[in-house]
């Protein structure tokens, strides 16, 4: 009987895959598990193997088609004995599991002998699978999907070349390159699903908020253009979904990686019982180990609580409380001045809330360039409700008005009550409980785990990444550790040397800056110059009607090398790639001038930045410099 061989699942959340490669003909024959076809997705490309012997006898598809999970490939019939005795009832049911999503991560051959285990009858010392994998007595009742990554059952140690320890923007990156490399390699990630905090409380769902924030202020501001819209209807749910699907889409590509590159993936706590060997944990209390000549830590950080602040109550909320949207209140109060409290103060206004924002010190954004806060700081006045300098909050109580905030400051000393308390007033290092005594890493006070330039720790088999290595707390920097530390563990002769790391907040406008600011550069004597090109300049900006932004680009006396770079305005966080690539690489003002820009863009700003330096902008005109 003939054998319709389907498109299984190749990562999760991709519904469609397409064909790439056929490497079969028809009236071929073929091995089982031989590999017939190869596909791409938006992630990764995959190899796709019939696990059927047999003839070729058609061909369903094309290079260039896009199909379907579970959508027919090939008809084999299949080879002596291959099928024979089988029912009709049994070739469906055998077709159903085909078409069954495959599980994201492991190894195939595991899942086989996972199998053949289940029908020599499953000794009892034999019950446990891997970490993230259920009890064979629970299999049954699980879902299809379910986790199957490796081998050791309990108390079992499974021993690998290199172990990542933490699934976010340092973790994967690293396994994925130690992958590359040819090493044999481990990705342990307490959650769920890989993609650390960057993806599921981070980055991505903050972004994807932001871009809805944008279109309802967009939305009130085109009436200026003579384009009304009528008012916003704010559908939490689907917002919610929305948010939700970005993520999702995300994390099927990571955890699709993880598999095509032949990375074990364990969801699992791990804590070191010694430097070569990490104990892993599930939330049910099953536990395994976990040998490794090299540990890369890769743990990241989450939202600090000052006591102060923690009093049990929802309604005062981190970083990742606000992610989730539980609604929309009427007041909010942001305690922090920070990147992340602006940002989130952008998102909770856009949908309707009076959002007041408590700063402690004299400016919003403290480290930031002044001359880029400026347009920010006179935007977000008109867009929050209140916003406090020099200002701490003493206290928080809560009563069933809403939490009450005691404020105080030189000229306010008083109590509100909010419906809502966002704290963000920084992140710390995920250093604690992980078992780092039992090594010889040295952690510092603030948390921080002491690495060198080749991010190695004082500990010869473990190596740190990320956060949990020090600031800036950046998921890119993170990202490029990563791919450092496994490079330095294969020989080669690298290191962490940037010196323009990039720092980006998405409010609107959209600040970003690298390299020196104007003011550290001035605390470390450096005598520079510096060119401000105001975007009331540029067409592209009149266009858009977002004149308020800024490029600023500070030099170095002299030499005109480019030191560092910042910029305020729509799109910043895009275009500050131009002025790390320019201080990366040592660059003067007039290699950047000297570059034909498109126009009109918002990248001639940078251009014409540089042509300050040492000329006069076109389109800017300034009196000329006094000779010395």
């Amino acid at each position: 009987m003939a054998i319709e061989f389907k498109l299984q699942a190749v990562a999760e959340g991709v519904d469609s895959a397409d064909i790439a490669e056929i490497s079969v003909k028809e009236g071929d024959t073929i091995e089982a598990g031989q590999v017939v076809m190869e596909v791409e997705t938006e992630k990764a490309a995959a190899d796709i193997e019939c696990p059927h012997a047999g003839r070729v006898a058609k061909i369903h598809v094309s290079v260039g088609d896009t199909v379907p999970i579970g959508g027919t490939l090939l008809t084999i019939e299949p080879a002596d004995g291959e099928g024979s005795g089988k029912s009709e009832s049994e070739a469906k049911q055998e077709s159903a599991e085909q078409q069954r999503p495959e599980d994201d991560t492991g190894d195939k051959s595991e899942q086989v002998a996972a199998t053949d285990r289940e029908q020599a009858g499953k000794e009892e010392s034999q019950r446990d699978a891997t970490p993230g994998e259920p009890h064979p007595r629970q299999q049954a009742a699980s879902s299809s999907s379910a986790p199957a990554e490796a081998a050791a059952g309990e108390g079992e140690v499974e021993q690998v070349d290199v172990v990542v320890l933490g699934g976010g923007p340092g973790g994967y990156p690293a396994a994925f390159e130690a992958a590359i490399q040819g090493m044999n390699v481990a990705l342990v990630t307490e959650e769920e699903k890989p993609g650390g905090v960057c993806l599921h409380r981070g980055c991505i769902p903050s972004k994807a908020l932001l871009h809805v924030a944008k279109l309802i202020h967009e939305a009130h501001e085109s009436a200026e253009w003579g384009v009304t819209f009528g008012e916003p209807k704010i559908d939490l749910d689907k917002l919610r979904a929305f948010r939700s699907s970005v993520v999702d889409q995300l994390v099927g590509g990571v955890a699709g990686l993880c598999k095509s590159r032949g990375v074990k993936l364990y969801h699992a706590r791990g804590t070191f019982l010694d430097s070569n060997t990490l104990q892993l944990r599930r939330p049910d209390g099953y536990t395994a180990r976990l040998q490794f000549k090299t540990c890369i830590v890769a743990t990241g950080s989450l939202p600090a609580m000052p006591p102060i602040f923690n009093i049990g109550d929802d309604r005062v909320m981190d970083s990742t409380g606000a992610l989730e949207l539980p609604d929309i209140p009427e007041r909010l109060l942001v305690i922090g001045g920070g990147y992340i409290g602006l940002e989130m103060g952008t998102v909770y206004a856009a949908l309707g809330t009076k959002v007041t924002v408590v700063e402690m010190t004299s400016g919003l954004l403290p480290g930031a360039d002044r001359d880029l806060v400026r347009p920010l700081a006179k935007r977000l006045g008109e867009q929050f409700d209140a916003i406090h300098l020099n200002t701490k909050v003493a206290g928080l109580r809560a009563t069933d008005e809403g939490i009450v905030a005691k404020l105080e400051s030189d000229s306010l000393n008083e109590e509100q009550t909010f419906d809502r308390v966002l704290v963000s007033v920084g992140r710390r290092p995920n250093s604690r409980n992980l078992g780092l005594e039992n090594t010889k890493a040295v952690v510092t006070d603030r948390g921080f785990i002491e690495v060198n330039a080749k991010l190695q720790t004082a500990d010869p088999s473990l190596l740190a990444v990320g956060d949990v290595a020090g600031e800036p707390m950046l998921a890119h920097k993170a990202t490029k550790e990563g791919r450092v530390a496994v490079e330095a563990l294969a020989g080669e002769p690298a290191e962490f040397d940037n010196i323009a790391i990039p720092a980006v907040v998405f409010t609107d406008p959209e600040l970003a800056w690298c390299g020196l600011t104007e003011a550290e550069a001035k605390e470390q004597g450096r005598k520079v110059q510096v060119f401000r090109f105001p975007w009331a300049a540029s067409g592209r900006a009149q266009t858009l009607k977002r004149t308020e932004g800024l490029t600023k680009l500070i030099c170095e006396e002299g030499t005109e090398r480019i030191l560092g770079m910042g910029i305020v305005g729509a799109g910043a966080g895009e275009l500050i790639a131009e002025g790390v690539l320019a201080v990366e690489n040592a660059l003067v003002a007039r290699d950047v001038a000297g570059s034909i820009h498109a126009h009109p863009t918002l990248s001639e700003t940078v251009m014409e930045a540089a042509e300050g330096i040492f000329s006069e902008p076109t389109h800017m005109h300034r009196p000329p410099r006094k000779k010395r």
